[in-house]
């Protein structure tokens, strides 16, 4: 009877220790993902990561996910921390582009590999992958966007514009400013939108990451200094939380009555602020970048690097960091304003119809 009990109880501690191993240790079996994000001040970062650490840990992965508010320093002490605690891989969407060079020469030694999260990381040869959205095309629909609303193909003219565009540190910046360019310089040229204030270079219009109140000040300025006894008809904006500054700043000077209607603002990422703003009839439109998709994508990019497989991409020539071609998957931005919102945000569950009231 004794030995009978003892080989039950063997039997027994052996399952518990077997049940334990793969409940609870299951979390880092299959590898351990570092996700360097840059900040937690606009809303969609919040939601990338979130959507990145809860896909990853669907999957059996340990996450370690961390923002750096916007501080360059902190994202670099970050990743270095990151790298001592001995991640399998890194999601990196960069504060600066340029200023993770040495800290990926540190990963590659540890065999890391990194993949670049719709921020382009430069001057390193050390990203494997880029997931992103069609940057240049972001631009195209919010060109796109004023060319409609104003009438321009129908040769009506000339409307007063202004330009805004992202942060210099960020390589996206460029390609939203080239894409909506490359629908409005044909009609700046001809005379048909006028940029009274005379800032059409992007070095002129940028806004350095990506800071509201940045961009509230500089329309500020724009407004006082060309437009006392003139309108604006339309300010092309490349992101949320610019359109929001550059709102406040008409709204100050009387814009948004009947007999001074808001021009015609542009807009990118559907914040949940926007798309209020869009419904209440303030900001006329965002372009929409599903970010639970680029979130599966990255995932999935990732899985294949670590099981030694080669990631799916559907661009190999478009994004030079200055050492190499960085191999990229490019999902589609959809634009979005009044007449479609619930059909884009609602209907695909991005949005809850009590969140935007």
């Amino acid at each position: 009877m004794k030995k009978l009990l003892s080989v039950m109880f063997l039997l027994i501690l052996v399952f518990s220790m077997s049940a334990c191993s793969s409940s609870g240790a299951g979390g880092d079996e299959k590898g351990f993902v570092g996700i360097a994000m840059p900040t937690k001040s606009s809303e969609r970062w919040v939601s990338d990561g979130k959507y990145m650490k809860d896909e990853f840990e669907k999957l059996g992965y340990k996450v370690d996910l961390q923002y750096a508010e916007d501080v360059v320093e902190n994202q670099v002490s970050q990743i270095e921390n990151m790298i001592t605690k001995g991640v399998n891989i890194l999601l990196i969407a960069s504060i600066d582009g340029e200023s993770l060079t040495n800290v990926l020469d540190k990963a590659a030694k540890q065999d890391i590999s990194v993949i670049s999260y719709d921020r382009l990381i430069k001057k390193t040869e050390h990203v494997s992958y880029y997931a992103t959205f069609d940057n240049f095309k972001v631009g195209v629909l919010q060109g796109t966007y004023i060319e409609d609303k104003l009438g321009l193909k129908d040769g009506k003219g000339p409307f007063n514009i202004e330009l805004f565009a992202g942060s210099p540190d960020d390589n996206n910046a460029y390609f939203f400013f080239d894409g909506a360019m490359s629908v409005l310089q044909p009609y700046i040229d001809s005379g048909k939108l006028v940029v009274k204030s005379g800032q059409t270079e992007f070095e002129q219009a940028a806004t350095l990451r990506w800071d509201g109140a940045t961009a509230q000040s500089r329309m500020d300025n724009l407004l006082s200094s060309n437009y006392s006894s003139d309108r604006v008809d339309a300010v092309l904006s490349p992101y949320d939380g610019i359109s929001i500054g550059i709102l406040s700043s008409l709204k100050g000077v009387g814009y948004g009555d009947a007999s001074q209607p808001l021009p015609v603002v542009t807009g990118q990422d559907a914040e949940l602020a926007s798309v209020k703003s869009i419904i209440a009839g303030e900001q006329t439109q965002t372009v929409f970048k599903d970010t639970r998709e680029l979130a599966k994508k990255a995932v999935e990019m990732a899985e294949a690097v670590l099981e030694g497989e080669e990631a799916e991409v559907n661009d190999t020539e478009t994004y030079d960091n200055g050492e190499k071609v960085v191999p990229a998957y490019l999902l589609e931005p959809v634009s979005v304003d009044q007449s479609n919102y619930k059909e884009v945000l609602v209907d695909s569950g991005y949005y809850k119809e009590d969140e935007l009231k």
